[in-house]
């Protein structure tokens, strides 16, 4: 990963195509986490830090620690291959930052949809308002806690009443390797969901 200030803020000239990403997810799933882990160019974050107005508004079972959240996007950028660039935009969790969804979903091609299976019921709603996007591929990221249960796919894909095909990953948010992964697996989600409607 490299600074603001080195090379790596440029895109390569062998770049082809660059694909813009949904990063989604439930309040405190990892999404900024998960955008800071893989960006080669410094992240854009807009962080702001919580005061007693969220108490009794965010939902912070589970998140103690938590002391800043994300009000508009948080931005990245991957080269993924020496031809494919992907633009990361991360969305807000908490609903009454929703609006801002419908601006940054124009021209993304996929979603990668970050889960925490402590606090799971928040998913349902993220993957509604996905649906209410359209036909919007989307992969789902199991973000792995340390506290958190170990679920196979086939019972998450049946709690989060996934479409047949639909993938999910395991993944940890800190960790860049298995983000990359995370991130490939949906681009091969969102080439095959093109392929099939082609």
């Amino acid at each position: 990963m490299g600074s603001a200030g080195s090379a790596d803020r440029y895109l390569p000239d062998t770049v082809q195509q660059a694909v813009k990403i949904l990063v989604v997810g439930d309040f405190g799933v990892g999404k900024t986490t998960l955008i800071g882990s893989v960006s080669e160019i410094e992240p854009l974050r807009t962080e702001e830090t919580m005061t007693e107005a969220s108490v009794g508004v965010d939902d912070l079972a589970g998140l103690e620690g938590k002391a800043t959240t994300t009000v508009a996007m948080d931005f990245g950028r991957i080269t993924l291959s020496p031809r494919i660039a992907l633009y990361l935009f991360g969305t807000p969790g908490q609903q009454r930052f929703w609006d801002l969804w419908t601006g940054l979903a124009i021209g993304a091609v996929g979603a990668l949809v970050l889960v925490d299976t402590r606090r799971l019921e928040g998913s349902f709603e993220v993957l509604d308002q996905l649906e209410l996007r359209g036909d919007l591929p989307f992969a789902v990221a199991v973000n792995h806690f340390p506290d958190s249960g170990r679920h196979s796919s086939e019972a998450l894909r049946e709690a989060l009443d996934l479409r047949p095909g639909t993938p999910v990953i395991d993944c940890d948010a800190r960790n860049r390797h298995s983000s990359v992964d995370a991130l490939i697996a949906l681009v091969q989600h969102v080439l095959s969901a093109q392929k099939a409607t082609v």
